[in-house]
């Protein structure tokens, strides 16, 4: 269902519909079929039913769950189920996902014991936001500083040259939207949680600043309507495959990360760049034919080099919910809120297991299925519940 944002009633209604299926569908999914009892942490290799496909965990999916109960159990009631959850995969990862020099693994078995290491540190970035949430949930010093420093390690790896190993030779150096867009929520998850700390020599609000003027200045491109995924270290566009590929729910996530920053300081010069970086990657990521968001597109309208390019993803549209609507809230503009509705039609009805709930993650470009799973090493319980969670908290009065 999708109803008239217009309408207070009609908010209210779609506010309950999402709540409900954060708390009736989608949360009892991972609380039930999820939860590892016997080793501790959370397994996401989860088959339609909730079956287990596979027993290796995820390292970052530890703190994105951690993350995502510690915050319902902060903000919406304080269930038991919820801390003992986030808990459970604090402990986990703190017994298991540090290698003895102290980064985090990317993949450890069910017992944990080590299978892959990353060069990246995307599982410090949600660790770091976990423990902040946990912090909050439990007053514990261990937490705050863990994610305190967690943050620092993540920074140190995104901001200092040469501390991360290359990923390609030398030949043509380049860096991605997700580094400055990741260091921007992490900061505002631990602001929200611990305050406006100082981590490395400055304060959370001041990194958010940092990673919206890198955005802004290397990413962002009024001249070709588009938000780039990767550029080259001064920010110019490198032609080539990887140069133009457009990724439009990155675009879209970055963009209400700004947005969100921009209605909480009412600084309208933040709000226009949010929603500007909406109103492009929209255009440039809607399937006009079909329906559904496309995972890649090209900056110049050239075939992509990605088999995947035209697949729909739960998470873009996940993300497109929250910043359509996020953007209404802020403008009240009718364009935004008839694109909440059109992806949320179609999102509702493809992507949702009326049979045995949460959502199925990868469709077709008709928006027929692909693979039935619920799970793996990518999805879990963080995109579809953090929408659930966001919005409906947004359709709450007052707007």
């Amino acid at each position: 269902m999708h109803t008239d944002l217009a309408d207070s009633d009609s908010r209210a209604e779609l506010a309950d519909f999402y709540r409900s299926c954060l708390l009736d569908n989608c949360l009892p999914f991972w609380l039930r079929h999820g939860l590892d009892h016997h080793h501790g942490g959370i397994i996401t290799s989860l088959d339609r039913d909730g079956a287990i496909l596979d027993t290796d965990k995820s390292v970052w999916f530890q703190g994105r769950a951690a993350w995502m109960f510690a915050t319902l159990y902060n903000t919406v009631e304080p269930r038991a189920e919820w801390l003992a959850a986030a808990q459970s995969c604090i402990e986990f990862l703190r017994r298991h996902c540090f290698s003895p020099a102290g980064k985090m693994y990317f993949v450890v078995s069910c017992s944990g014991q080590p299978l892959r290491m990353r060069r990246y540190v995307f599982s410090e970035c949600f660790a770091a936001m976990a423990n902040a949430a946990y912090a909050r949930a439990t007053g514990e010093a261990r937490a705050a500083d863990d994610a305190a420093r967690l943050y620092a390690t993540y920074l140190r790896y995104t901001w200092t040259p040469g501390v991360m190993p290359p990923k390609c030779e030398p030949t043509r150096p380049a860096k991605a939207l997700v580094g400055p867009m990741m260091s921007i929520a992490i900061a505002q998850e631990l602001r929200a949680n611990l305050g406006d700390i100082r981590v490395s020599e400055r304060k959370c609000t001041e990194w958010i600043d940092a990673g919206i003027a890198e955005i802004e200045r290397d990413f962002v491109r009024p001249e070709h309507e588009a938000v780039l995924e990767t550029v080259a270290l001064d920010g110019s566009i490198m032609d080539h495959f990887d140069g133009r590929l457009l990724n439009p729910g990155h675009a879209l996530e970055a963009a209400w990360f700004i947005l969100h920053e921009g209605q909480l300081r009412a600084d309208p010069r933040l709000v226009r760049l949010g929603l500007s970086m909406l109103d492009w990657m929209w255009q440039r990521g809607w399937d006009s034919e079909y329906g559904g968001l496309f995972y890649f597109r090209d900056l110049r309208d050239k075939p992509v080099q990605e088999y995947w390019h035209d697949m729909k993803f739960w998470w873009p549209h996940t993300e497109a919910l929250i910043a359509t609507l996020l953007a209404w809230r802020i403008t009240g503009a009718d364009q935004y809120a008839a694109w909440h509705r059109l992806v949320h039609d179609w999102s509702f009805r493809h992507f949702a297991d009326e049979e045995y709930g949460e959502w199925f993650g990868y469709l077709h470009r008709d928006g027929s299925l692909s693979v039935p799973l619920k799970g793996n090493m990518w999805k879990g319980p963080f995109h579809l519940p953090r929408m659930l969670w966001y919005c409906s908290r947004a359709l709450q009065p007052p707007l």
